[in-house]
């Protein structure tokens, strides 16, 4: 990477009328921003449908596209919603999404769209799944998962759907046929207006990073579509489940739940799964983070049925035989990886990132407690990543109001300042675009001065995460130039020669 900036701001996080951000004109709207504050990056998280807990990292698919994303408004300008209709779908400007009221509204109404789709318009369509055949099994499982009352795939009553038996999968699509057309539009509309997003964003100079989740849900079209992947019994349930030991964003360690793969069987198989994951997220980022990259090295392993992740032991991941594979198969689409290495590391972990050739991320909320610290900016190698915070993290104004005493210490003897809220969340932006890595990214948030209550995820805590959205009218004028005006100083503004030069709003 080039010296550069971003933002990190999840598409949920986004305002607009309808109780969610989404691809539409308020996305547009903050590309526009990135590129007036002389920002190169767009850092988002998943943007699958969410699953447990309202998670990006627990989604049903790791293919599909979120449809509570979808821009009620491009389908009203064709027809496919009327004014009455978006209007009732609209609801106050809140800082919180309210995912139980969307999941009882948002459905209902794509199902009206659906029904006035156009015949070239469900041509359409059908070409897209052809195109993308994840979405002939994504699809029917919607389809079958609503059709038994929204019970998990491993508890529908037919045992030959439940095993996914190719000769019971063309009743099952004649029987669901009006729903799996219906899921199969819905992610038709998704891609196509991320597509079109994307190459609007890109267009301003702006390229996006985005996640792909270390583990998929138990729960989803990928587990039941394809179990040989994974490390199930004969009831397509696991031994074993994903999760992390204690560690400082949780004492209590994180117990994920997700099934383990069955490394042995991807690598017989050319890993051919994580090809066509990674060949799908291609599409959508120009950049991907590897979630939780410290599992590939090993992982930590939990007995199905623990109560929390202190039980779990470590096991050996896939390494440099899957990365290598990974880093080499996409020669052609230019891609690039960010390695999330955090958590309890290892000498092997850090080798293996280094071996790869991937940077690694520095997290400045992680750094003031000695000089020793690696998190700290004068540690930095230049091939990194630094950042305010990840989603997982406080805001910046949130962590210094709950630091302790020595810590509090430490950061003002480091940066110069004295016990003054602003005045450190000022130093640390100032600290990080100063530094020597190559990226350097702040959550929304702290550009905000918002305090603990905007924090996007409490790792460990089910309730109220994922759901802070920024309210309309904050990316104003005056804070762009304040952003670009830091970002220039440091010589990370995109170059002149791109649609976003510095010296223009």
């Amino acid at each position: 990477m080039e010296r550069a900036s971003g933002i990190l701001l999840p598409i949920f996080s986004l305002p607009g009328r309808y109780g969610i951000g989404s691809l539409g004109k308020e996305a547009r709207d903050f590309a526009d921003f990135l590129k007036a504050a002389g920002q190169t990056w767009w850092q988002v998280l998943p943007v699958g449908p969410v699953g447990s807990g309202n998670s990006p990292y627990a989604s049903p698919s790791t293919f599909a596209g979120n449809p509570l994303y979808i821009d009620l408004d491009a389908l009203g300008a064709e027809g496919l919603l009327t004014a009455a209709e978006l209007a009732e779908a609209q609801v106050p400007s809140m800082d919180k999404v309210d995912y139980e009221a969307l999941k009882a509204t948002r459905e209902p109404l794509l199902r009206k769209a659906f029904h006035r789709m156009s015949p070239e318009g469900l041509r359409a369509v059908e070409d897209f799944a052809a195109k993308n055949p994840w979405v002939r099994e994504y699809a029917l499982y919607c389809a079958a998962r609503a059709h038994f009352g929204g019970a998990a795939w491993y508890d529908w009553p037919d045992q030959a759907l439940r095993r996914h038996e190719p000769w019971v999968l063309p009743g099952w699509r004649e029987k669901l046929a009006e729903d799996v057309a219906f899921h199969t539009c819905v992610q038709y509309w998704f891609f196509t207006q991320w597509a079109a997003l994307k190459q609007y964003v890109n267009d301003l100079g702006i390229k996006i990073i985005g996640d792909i989740p270390i583990y998929v849900s138990l729960d989803s079209a990928d587990v039941w579509a394809e179990r040989e992947q994974f490390l199930l019994d004969s009831d397509g349930r696991p031994s074993q489940v994903a999760g992390v030991p204690p560690d400082y964003f949780s004492a209590e360690g994180q117990l994920w739940g997700n099934p383990l793969y069955n490394w042995g069987y991807m690598k017989a198989d050319g890993f051919g799964w994580w090809i066509r994951r990674v060949d799908g997220a291609i599409r959508l980022f120009d950049t991907i983070r590897i979630d939780h990259f410290r599992g590939l090295e090993s992982y930590w392993a939990v007995p199905a049925g623990a109560e929390t992740a202190k039980v779990g032991h470590w096991e050996k991941g896939p390494g440099m035989d899957l990365l290598r594979v990974l880093t080499s198969w996409f020669w052609y689409a230019d891609v690039h990886y960010i390695a999330e290495d955090l958590g309890l590391l290892t000498d092997a972990v850090h080798e293996l990132r280094d071996q790869a050739g991937l940077p690694g991320m520095k997290v400045l909320q992680f750094a003031f407690d000695n000089p020793g610290n690696a998190y700290l900016p004068h540690n930095y190698p230049a091939h990194c990543i630094c950042y305010t915070g990840t989603h997982d993290n406080n805001t910046l104004v949130g962590w210094y109001e709950a630091a302790g005493e020595a810590e509090r210490d430490f950061v003002e003897r480091y940066l110069g300042v004295r016990d003054d809220t602003e005045a450190v969340r000022k130093a640390v932006l100032r600290s990080g675009q100063g530094s020597v890595a190559e990226l350097f990214v702040a959550q929304m948030q702290d550009y905000l001065a918002l305090g603990a209550g905007a924090r996007v995820n409490v790792p460990g805590v089910a309730e109220n995460n994922w759901c802070w959205r920024m309210l309309p009218g904050k990316t104003t004028p005056e804070l762009a130039q304040e952003i670009r005006q830091l970002t220039s100083t440091f010589g990370r503004c995109a170059p002149l020669t791109e649609a976003a030069a510095c010296d223009k709003l």
